[in-house]
């Protein structure tokens, strides 16, 4: 005989008993349904029990319309224990989208709103609140844009004041990020409201979760155009320091975001990386001469006749390590890593003369032809360092693995070119190289494993290890 269409067979398990197969009339109440399974495994009070599906997402089952209306009016109640009850209970049933649209439906989103707004609740109510609000929201059944700025101001107070429970921090932080990915105008308010020294303060706290919510919307602000203010907050000294350094390991949702704070920053490089140099451009043609006068401190170069003068650039230029002396532009034009090696060239002469003259003078004065052509080693080492550091790379969803060092330095590549063009020119001499075995040392250097993973694993510039490049 076949089966009402409204009865289904399904199995309900307990742990600790063995699992009932049942006949479910669906048109029977919930309530009557549960207290026939009770009755099966012989428990007492029926009414403490509740259905919960055990594959794909957990959720509880529920008569939506009945729980959300009960729920609605048990929040709405005089007694406070009851009020919190309620919203207990609604935090937890809230994942559920049925029951969602049920309770939002009544505008019950809207009650928790005005508790937030009121702020005379207890801080285990306001926490249970903020709770089942985040919940409520989550499904996208309602915009975030609806939002009044008086709960928007109360949500940044949570976390900006001193805390007096770190429960509605976790979630303040988990809303207010939420807030700033859904719109730029909420972003704007959000930037506005939130004092960003006491978010950078959250990264210093001893608590994990804190830390990783702090974390969650500091990345969401920087998605836009928060670079230049949080460099001047010492964030990544805060970073180093208080997470990376702190007692604790660094937990899988911090690392991602770590690597994603890397990734960004560092791909801030990419125009530079893409960029040829423009041989017309002056700004760029007197950073060329800038490399060469800061080298040779050629001496009254003036009064010397265009010819005169020309000769002596294009020979010094070949000193300095340019395979094209007469136009030393055209070595800068592939790309990568395009300006960005004359950046990094810039940057060892001006942060250490000393060591950029010495190399220079040293390799120019051989006439063995084992000189290290310093140009040209300083172009290839730019673009091995891009490749290292993954810099034009989009952002992984998973990725987390960030390099401790990057939060250790405020100019990295420009850093580690600086200590391994030295270390290459070490290398260099140890091999006895000459001009014709460039490609060689730098496909060593290119494909040496070794060399990637000891700058990526590296704490600080100074422990580099002078074997890196062997």
């Amino acid at each position: 005989m076949p089966q009402q269409k409204d009865i289904v067979k399904i199995a309900i398990q307990m742990p600790g008993a063995y699992p009932q197969l049942i006949q479910l009339d669906q048109k029977k109440p919930l309530s009557a349904v549960i207290k026939e399974v009770c009755d099966g495994w012989n428990l007492p009070g029926p009414e403490n029990y509740a259905l919960q599906y055990a594959d794909g997402v957990q959720t509880y089952i529920t008569e939506s319309g009945c729980c959300a209306e009960d729920l609605y009016k048990g929040i709405q109640s005089s007694d406070s224990g009851v009020r919190c009850d309620s919203l207990k209970e609604l935090a937890g049933v809230s994942t559920d989208v049925t029951f969602a649209q049920e309770f939002i439906s009544r505008d019950g989103h809207l009650l928790l709103v005005k508790i937030v707004e009121d702020s005379n609740e207890s801080n285990v109510i306001m926490t249970h609140t903020l709770t089942a609000f985040m919940e409520l929201m989550d499904h996208g059944i309602v915009s975030w844009e609806n939002l009044s700025s008086v709960f928007i101001k109360k949500i940044a107070g949570f976390v900006n004041t001193k805390p007096t429970d770190v429960s509605i921090q976790q979630v303040s932080l988990d809303i207010l990020e939420s807030m700033v990915l859904s719109s730029h105008s909420l972003f704007l308010q959000v930037k506005h409201e939130v004092t960003m020294e006491k978010l950078i303060a959250h990264l210093q706290v001893t608590n994990q979760q804190i830390q990783t919510k702090a974390m969650a919307l500091l990345m969401a602000l920087l998605q836009t155009e928060m670079f230049a203010f949080l460099n001047k907050k010492n964030l990544r000294q805060y970073i180093y320091k208080n997470i990376i350094h702190s007692s604790g390991l660094v937990q899988d949702e911090m690392a991602h975001y770590l690597y994603v704070l890397q990734s960004v920053t560092l791909n801030h490089l990419e125009p530079r990386m893409r960029t040829p140099l423009d041989c017309y451009s002056q700004e760029q043609r007197d950073i060329l001469h800038g490399l060469r006068q800061a080298a040779f401190e050629t001496e009254s170069e003036n009064s010397l006749s265009h010819e005169r003068r020309r000769s002596l650039c294009a020979k010094e230029f070949k000193k300095l390590g340019f395979s094209n002396n007469s136009n030393p532009g055209q070595d800068l034009v592939r790309t990568p890593p395009g300006l960005l090696a004359m950046d990094t060239m810039f940057y060892f002469a001006n942060r250490y003369p000393d060591a950029y003259s010495r190399f220079v003078l040293e390799n120019s004065s051989r006439e063995d032809k084992h000189e290290c052509p310093f140009a040209r080693s300083s172009i290839q080492l730019t673009l091995i360092l891009c490749e290292i550091l993954r810099i034009g790379e989009t952002p992984s969803e998973t990725g987390s693995d960030y390099h401790p060092i990057f939060f250790s330095q405020d100019r990295l590549l420009e850093e580690l070119f600086c200590v391994c063009i030295q270390l290459l020119n070490k290398t260099w001499k140890e091999m006895r190289a000459t001009q014709e075995d460039f490609g060689k040392v730098g496909s060593q250097i290119q494909g040496n494993t070794h060399f990637e993973v000891t700058i990526t694993r590296l704490d600080t510039i100074n422990s580099l290890p002078e074997s890196i490049l062997n």
